[in-house]
């Protein structure tokens, strides 16, 4: 397959920009290759409805700047409705377990969390800090604490139980992987 395709889905799968070194590990190709790719990827998307924007360290998949008030209009429309089932199971992961990678939020939830990850960030109720792994971290902003009426997660009604209950959960689910 084409370097070019495989960075583009590297990219949209990410949805997150990327740093070139990460890149090339992932890729397994040195930065002249790399860049190479990414030119190719830019040209193949010019006129179309994504980007590649790149920084000196980094690579990024954006919608095309022409867009922009079409995805305002969706952003607000999107802000109108509720957070739904998914929303809510993702924030109190978040909440909970937080800051986790969105591998670590997928492997919980079991399905792909970027659109759901997206929204909650829109909305100002999470926020992506920076790791010291190679993926970004998702946690709970100070605004949704504030609009839970608590100063800090632990202040949170039954986090103590709630917090032993997931530790038992998980100590006994990694008991039973070890077995099998």
């Amino acid at each position: 397959m084409e370097l070019s395709m495989q960075l583009e889905g590297v990219l949209f799968y990410k949805a997150t920009p990327l740093q070139k070194r990460t890149l090339c590990a992932l890729l397994k190709v040195k930065e002249p290759e790399l860049e190479e790719a990414v030119t190719a990827l830019q040209n193949r998307l010019s006129g179309s409805g994504t980007r590649v924007v790149v920084t000196d360290t980094e690579v990024e998949l954006v919608t095309a700047p022409e867009l922009d008030e079409l995805i305002e209009s969706v952003r607000k429309d999107e802000l109108k409705r509720d957070i739904g089932k998914a929303g809510a199971e993702t924030l109190a992961i978040i909440l909970y377990r937080g800051p986790l990678s969105r591998a670590e939020i997928d492997r919980i939830r079991g399905v792909n969390s970027s659109y759901i990850l997206r929204n909650l960030m829109t909305r100002g109720l999470i926020e992506r800090t920076e790791s010291t792994k190679q993926s970004n971290q998702y946690a709970v902003t100070t605004t949704l604490l504030r609009h839970m009426g608590v100063t800090s997660r632990t202040e949170l009604s039954g986090y103590t139980d709630t917090m032993n209950a997931l530790d038992a959960y998980e100590r006994a689910r990694n008991e039973e992987t070890a077995r099998t």
